[in-house]
């Protein structure tokens, strides 16, 4: 097993990691800045510039899954990024994750990054043309409607909004929340998850569709903070779909289908998120350790306090154990696909967010009264981590699918007493 990167792996995190810390890092406060006058629902000029520099250095849309050598269906080859591995992809994730809005900057940025692989898979020409374009080209912005305030969203079974066929339309009913960045301005399409029979079998009543977030009868009833942060300009709404009107042309892939484009979405979603946890935790880890060196107590640096010694190097076993699980499910993703790499994203899915919530809890100690203001930016980046214990699955659910793949492995044994080799195995 060879652990060194490979030269194409390191030339791309590479040139992520330099322009993040020659354009990016440098304008955090201008970011701040901007955010903090005016609107809070506008789009930053400091973004905006970062991207345009980010696209005509190249490095762009880099999460774009690898199509050359396989046919297209429309022979086209100008939805394409730079054709990264999700492997090359992870190294270059966890340097943008090292600050809120890197992502966006590269176009990279969740929940763009799901609904464009979406409308790269499963979209028509005509929906490629029309959404994936200006979403490539950082134009425009999208959301993603799937949970709901009325029913245990975890069981995406159980999801009421209902898709109508009426002629040439689909008529959309229903409330749905936790729409991320259905705030922004640039917001400008959503992919909807409902119901267009519910009565045919479990798993194939569902459906995904394009629609307009500019459509007659989508509301925003509420926007939804997260521990108090807005997260402007990106924001979570709750949306309510009356009579909602959208072309039946807009339906994704065909009805009944939902279901399967979801399991192609969420997977390299899931574990985009963990790729940029990493960069969260290292940047924790960071400002702990520099804040620990630099604060007298008691008589001597707080870093020389045994306690604090056991927690740092805590957090730097938890974030190499974690960012070699994240690696082995990219690289296992690559090479034997999603659904074999089941298991490894789950676990990481499961494992990332607890790591760095447990580092940024302790960084946030270590901080004092600073740690839990806005000043030190670790009480924010604790909102969000908590969040990616729900978001995407919560951690119950991809344990239970951890657990069943471990069941699976032993459910002819387990119909049977154990024997004396059993018992020697288990030691």
């Amino acid at each position: 097993m060879d652990f060194d990167l490979t030269e194409r792996q390191s030339y791309w995190r590479d040139r992520v990691r330099s322009h993040m810390a020659s354009h990016v890092f440098p304008r955090a406060q201008d970011y701040y800045d901007q955010q903090a006058k005016g609107e809070r629902w506008k789009v930053l000029p400091v973004v905006e510039e970062e991207k345009a520099r980010a696209k005509a250095a190249g490095i762009w849309n880099l999460f774009m899954p690898p199509t050359a050598g396989r046919a297209h269906v429309d022979d086209s080859f100008e939805f394409e990024g730079p054709g990264l591995t999700n492997l090359e992809y992870a190294l270059c994730a966890e340097e943008m994750g090292r600050i809120g809005w890197g992502a966006e900057v590269f176009n990279c940025s969740a929940p763009d990054t799901g609904n464009m692989e979406v409308l790269h898979r499963y979209g028509s020409r005509g929906q490629k043309d029309r959404w994936l374009k200006p979403l490539m080209n950082g134009e425009i912005r999208s959301a993603f409607l799937m949970t709901e305030p009325d029913v245990a969203s975890s069981d995406a079974t159980n999801i009421e909004t209902s898709i109508r066929r009426e002629g040439d339309e689909y008529v959309l009913n229903g409330v749905k929340w936790w729409s991320s960045g259905a705030g922004d301005p640039r917001c400008k399409i959503a992919i909807v998850m409902g119901k267009t029979d519910f009565e045919a079998q479990r798993h194939s009543q569902q459906s995904m569709v394009l629609m307009e977030l500019d459509a007659p009868g989508v509301n925003i009833l509420r926007h939804l903070p997260v521990f108090g942060f807005d997260d402007a300009p990106h924001g979570h709404m709750e949306i309510e779909l009356k009579d909602v009107r959208i072309p039946a042309t807009n339906m994704l892939l065909g009805e009944g289908r939902g279901f399967e484009i979801a399991q192609g979405r969420l997977g390299p979603g899931r574990i985009h998120h963990c790729m940029r946890t990493i960069g969260t935790a290292e940047v924790a880890l960071e400002k702990m350790t520099k804040r620990l060196l630099s604060r007298v107590a008691f008589g001597k640096r707080i870093a020389d306090h045994s306690v604090w010694e056991q927690r740092v190097a805590a957090a730097r076993i938890d974030i190499e154990l974690n960012r070699l699980l994240c690696l082995k499910a990219a690289d296992m993703m690559d090479k034997v696909g999603n659904k074999s790499a089941q298991a490894e994203i789950a676990m990481i899915k499961v494992s990332a967010p607890n790591m760095a919530l447990r580092i940024l809890d302790d960084a946030i100690q270590a901080f004092g009264g600073a740690g839990v203001s806005s000043d030190a930016g670790l009480a924010e980046a604790y909102a969000h981590q908590r969040t990616l214990r729900i978001a995407d699955g919560p951690d119950e659910v991809h344990a239970r699918s951890i657990a069943r793949i471990e069941f699976g492995k032993y459910g002819e044994k387990a119909t049977r007493p154990l024997s004396s080799g059993d018992m020697g195995a288990t030691r």
